[in-house]
């Protein structure tokens, strides 16, 4: 009987020395077995191929390009702030990064970088931070970036979304940068009140996409200004959780992803001055029994439809970050939008028709990554992704010329 035991005991150690020795030699890592292999059929000329930029940086949660050049700054969501050289795949940290709360949803958010950035040296932040008492919101900042100390200086807080609360859900935020403009969602920060909702309250900016100046100053053109029941510097509102937006480049049009309750994910187009219907229009249900919230939103004439939604029942996506292709690498592509998935795990590629959204095949289905932020880089023609892999933190899309 000890024989036996002994034998067993000797065996469970075997197997357990092999498991360690298979996971050290990455057997079980899927996301290096199917790295630089093709992930979809051939795009007329070329074929899309996966390439891993940067690995183990933590939760990165935002990404942009700076100007013309194949540096990528890319915001991790506790705090710390990266800069990618996609050429050499060396990963630096900058310092200097703003404190956060990264309590739930919060911390370190959204990056946009100035369309002038060889002449300003401008990078604009957004982020959850507390107050004395513990309370957070979502806040905008501005700073320079030194590219020989890899330092930020002379942070500047352009904005902050009040009020302060304890709730740790639904900060947003995504910042885009249009002309001499700055728009900047703000999440509902989880309120369930839906008979008596902070997105529909627009004495605060809860649930709304807000329009300044590149300083932090509100325009004079604001769709609302001068109406005393809407804060000057909303532009629109009826939001639940905004966390992607993009500008369509063709149009100039402001695009933006929005979670919904339970399902009832949208895509919208942002036309300044209108609502868009959270919760009294959604196509989502509720978490807890499934019901619906409000009415559906092409049965209302006073709020905006999205142009691409996620009904009850469909499970969901939920959208992130969204971009649309406009590089020469993959020609069919130019002009689609793709739009990362966290639950769904995918990259969604869509069509824009005259219908609406025309959805193509997706891509990353097989990885197992939810895709948090997605952007184009122009020197390469690749799709870059954030992704919240095992190890993997930031991949890319490459056309490869079919041999």
């Amino acid at each position: 009987m000890k024989r036996i035991l002994l034998l067993i005991s000797i065996a469970a150690l075997i197997i357990a020395g092999l498991a360690i020795y298979l996971v050290q030699q990455n057997i079980f890592a899927d996301e290096k077995v199917r790295a630089n292999s093709p992930i979809a059929p051939p795009v007329r000329d070329v074929e899309p191929i996966l390439e891993v930029v940067a690995e183990d940086l933590g939760l990165i949660w935002a990404i942009d390009f700076l100007p013309g050049t194949p540096m990528l700054l890319a915001n991790e969501k506790s705090g710390s702030i990266f800069l990618i050289k996609t050429k050499t795949l060396e990963a630096i940290e900058i310092t200097g990064a703003p404190e956060v709360d990264s309590s739930g949803q919060g911390g370190l958010l959204d990056v946009a970088v100035s369309p002038e950035f060889n002449k300003d040296n401008v990078i604009f932040l957004t982020y959850s931070a507390a107050n004395e008492r513990g309370e957070t919101t979502t806040h905008l900042a501005r700073a320079l970036l030194d590219l020989d100390k890899f330092r930020l200086n002379s942070l500047e807080v352009l904005y902050i979304a009040e009020p302060f609360l304890r709730s740790t859900a639904h900060y947003g935020s995504r910042v885009v940068i249009q002309d001499e403009y700055l728009y900047m969602t703000i999440g509902d920060r989880g309120d369930k009140s839906f008979d008596n909702h902070v997105s529909q309250d627009t004495s605060n900016v809860l649930g709304t996409t807000i329009r300044l100046m590149r300083d932090g100053s509100i325009p004079d053109d604001n769709p609302f200004v001068g109406n005393p029941e809407i804060l000057d510097e909303i532009n629109t509102y009826g939001h639940r959780n905004s966390q992607g937006m993009t500008i369509r480049p063709d149009t100039g049009e402001i695009w933006q992803s929005e979670h919904g309750e339970r399902d009832g994910d949208e895509i919208n187009i942002i036309y300044g001055g209108n609502n868009y219907g959270w919760p009294i229009a959604t196509y989502g249900c509720t978490y807890a029994t499934g019901q619906s919230i409000g009415a559906l939103p092409h049965n209302r004439d006073d709020t905006i439809a999205p142009v691409h939604y996620w009904e009850c029942g469909s499970g969901g996506f939920p959208p992130a970050g969204i971009t649309f292709y406009d590089a020469d690498g993959f020609a069919d592509w130019q002009g689609d939008l793709f739009v990362g998935g966290l639950a769904g795990q995918y990259l969604a590629h869509f069509r824009v028709t005259a219908n609406g959204l025309k959805e193509l095949d997706p891509l990353l289905v097989d990885e197992g990554w939810r895709i948090r932020d997605v952007t184009v880089g122009s020197h390469d023609g690749a799709i870059y992704a954030a992704v919240e892999g095992r190890n993997v933190s930031i991949v890319r899309i490459v056309p490869k010329p079919v041999e």
